[in-house]
């Protein structure tokens, strides 16, 4: 099977380890074990409770804690509607793998990550990409995409809220997808791992598994929940698509760890203290990001209105790429180049990591605007 390279994580790979400032993370601040068992009442104590697990496979869907944990994350799931994966990426490559055949007609936004269209395209499917762009506040064009979906489509693939661009669809625009979507009878396949930290209200948008019954939600520990670290994700679907997943599922995956299961389903259990944190972390990063924008000529946005990223565009005559390494080796800040995303004349900030790092990052970055790029 031939498949793209990925541009993000070969980004990654190649710079992650040789910068000062990580302004290319998307975790919110990740978290140790002694501060999960404070966020979540624990005394230091219950880590006993580990020295007698016994180290086995353990639940191969997910243990029935953990699944009941993630299905109350929701408004019409059940355990049966659940299915633990490793990550969220684990989750979407399965997904596609299972509902996506050759000569398939899927739909995918763009930027987005990039499984959502590498993958089907792999596969042999006839990808169809629907740009967001900027005067549509880097939200689906609902007009192209009913030009888009036809009554051959077998998927549309959407994140919400996106990476990399922060925007938003309120449960009416998720409303009107799921109308586009059944004209063709189509699956909505919906990476939700930035759900819960919505600039506003609640913090939590509506999930496309409970609004659309062709809706697949995935989402995992790592963004939101601080915990990347666990490699834990899952997806919550009809139940045929679940059983037909674990088909899939049993050649790459067998179980995840049981202390990785164990610590996702503690954290679940007590998910609005995770998120009441991560909430705090985003909101307050993201107005020291906006104040910055703000006094820099060079750059401009649209506000991210959820996630831990956002686009930015500079307006100097290199490429992205060039602007990235540029700054890497002068500042040592890493950002991530549009162009790892097919999305050139950006680059990438995420924004919920330490506030100290953003603060001397940004500083760092008004530096390097300051004089020419070399």
């Amino acid at each position: 099977m031939n498949i793209e390279p990925f541009g993000v994580e070969l980004w990654m790979n190649e710079f992650e380890t040789k910068c000062e400032y990580n302004l290319a993370e998307t975790c919110v601040k990740s978290i140790t074990v002694a501060e999960l068992l404070e966020l979540t009442g624990q005394s230091q104590d219950s880590i006993t409770e580990l020295l007698s697990l016994k180290l086995t496979y353990g639940s191969i869907e997910g243990s029935d804690r953990l699944r009941s944990a993630i299905a109350s994350l929701y408004s019409n799931q059940t355990v049966s509607n659940t299915l633990v994966t490793h990550g969220t990426i684990g989750a979407n490559s399965l997904v596609h793998q299972t509902l996506v055949s050759r000569g398939d007609k899927v739909v995918a936004v763009v930027p987005t990550y990039q499984q959502h269209y590498s993958i089907p395209a792999s596969i042999g499917a006839d990808v169809h990409a629907l740009k967001l762009k900027a005067e549509d506040h880097f939200l689906p064009n609902l007009d192209q995409l009913r030009a888009l979906v036809t009554p051959d489509t077998k998927l549309i693939a959407i994140t919400n809220p996106n990476n990399p661009t922060g925007s938003l669809m309120d449960r009416d625009m998720l409303n009107e997808i799921a109308s586009i979507a059944r004209t063709a009878d189509a699956w909505v396949l919906c990476d939700e791992v930035y759900r819960g930290i919505d600039q506003s209200g609640s913090g939590t948008t509506a999930s496309i598994a409970d609004i659309y019954e062709k809706g697949i939600s995935t989402a995992s520990m790592s963004k939101v929940y601080s915990l990347a670290g666990l490699r834990l994700g899952w997806l919550a679907a009809p139940e045929e698509v679940v059983e037909a997943v674990m088909i899939h599922r049993d050649y790459n995956t067998i179980s995840v760890g049981m202390i990785n299961d164990h610590f996702a389903a503690l954290a679940l259990e007590n998910h609005q203290s995770i998120l009441e944190r991560s909430r705090k972390i985003t909101r307050e990063n993201l107005a020291i990001l906006s104040e910055w924008v703000n006094k820099e000529s060079l750059i401009s946005w649209v506000k991210p209105q959820s996630g831990t990223t956002a686009l930015l565009k500079y307006a100097l005559d290199v490429s992205s790429r060039e602007f990235c390494v540029s700054l890497l080796k002068e500042t040592g800040v890493m950002l991530t180049p549009g162009s790892a995303m097919d999305i050139e004349g950006f680059v990438r900030i995420g924004f919920a990591n330490s506030t100290d790092v953003l603060e001397v990052g940004l500083s760092l970055i008004s530096d390097f605007l300051s004089k020419p790029v070399s």
